[in-house]
């Protein structure tokens, strides 16, 4: 991600850790931001093991499906509670930390998040589904889900290890044009969406082919509301809105390499990953539709800001 570098997970998991009263030490990780970190992703991965293992069914589609839930989760954890360590803070929820109600609410809301994300998964494991036959795994549905989500966690992965070691290596004047942020301005945002629909695409197998019916076939069906809600929050609340905006604006006003940045921008999509040389040529409206660069997005230079101007120009 341009201006963060890490996922929705990254940005919505931290709410679930354990309030506590342990200061932070100046040079030493705070133990609150290491059981946020650590916190977040688990839950997926524990109600994703004990789903799975209370269906009494251990079919092979369950399996599969579950595994890739507890993977992204344990990845996700891994990283944060690496990158916790390493920086020894984070300071992104001290506002909501600090406060109870906000931090209440903000913790409710990750339970609902974590529950609904993790439907597909807890649906496909649920009684009122493994009572049904299984057909045998290796559909065509279910190969295109392993590939899908293949393609999503190795660009969810890779992305955030680039952008840390961006970041580690150069200082705020640099654009982060490397790797994956070649081709997209969040390819771990895009990665993460793809992951959520791949493993939805591999839980509703049964009821695409028509071994699931009645309730369960349409509860199945019903859990695409997770991988919607994850790219809701991704594109409107948490993910880019609190990033492309901001961040441009940031940069001009203070002179911080805007027009090396804003020549990323030009050429870069800002989600779906695209050759730079052919998106930078598209049409506006097109960028606004197809490669979904929303108005809401875009950051607008001040036509006449004389102390913004004398900035860039020093």
């Amino acid at each position: 991600m341009a201006g963060h570098g890490i996922t929705a997970g990254h940005d919505i998991d931290e709410g679930l850790g354990i309030l506590g009263s342990y200061e932070c030490d100046e040079h030493e990780p705070c133990l609150r931001s290491v059981l946020y970190n650590l916190a977040g992703g688990t839950n997926f991965a524990i109600l994703a093991i004990l789903t799975l293992s209370l269906s009494g069914h251990h079919h092979a589609r369950q399996i599969v499906a579950s595994l890739f839930l507890i993977l992204w989760a344990v990845r996700l954890s891994s990283f944060l509670f690496f990158r916790i360590l390493r920086t020894g803070s984070d300071d992104r929820f001290d506002d909501k930390r600090d406060k109870f109600f906000p931090f209440l609410g903000f913790w409710i809301f990750q339970m609902i998040w974590v529950w609904t994300v993790s439907l597909p998964v807890t649906i496909l494991n649920s009684p009122n589904v493994t009572q049904y036959p299984q057909h045998s795994f290796g559909t065509g549905r279910d190969i295109a889900g392993i590939i899908l989500f293949a393609i999503g966690f190795v660009m969810e992965s890779v992305s955030d290890v680039q952008k840390y070691n961006f970041r580690k290596n150069h200082d705020g004047y640099a654009v982060c044009d490397v790797g994956f942020f070649k081709i997209s301005r969040h390819p771990n945002y895009f990665g993460e969406i793809i992951i959520q629909f791949s493993i939805f695409m591999i839980a509703v197998s049964s009821a695409a082919d028509g071994y699931v019916s009645g309730q369960a076939y349409k509860a199945l069906y019903a859990t695409i509301l997770g991988p919607i809600l994850l790219t809701v929050l991704l594109m409107f609340v948490s993910g880019l809105p609190l990033s492309e905006r901001p961040k441009a604006k940031a940069r001009y006003e203070k002179g911080n390499n805007w027009e090396g940045y804003k020549r990323w921008l030009d050429r870069t999509s800002i989600l779906i990953p695209f050759p730079p040389q052919i998106y930078q040529r598209m049409p506006v409206i097109v960028k606004r539709t197809i490669f979904l660069e929303f108005p809401m997005y875009v950051f607008y230079p001040p036509k006449a800001d004389p102390g913004a101007v004398e900035r860039n120009e020093s």
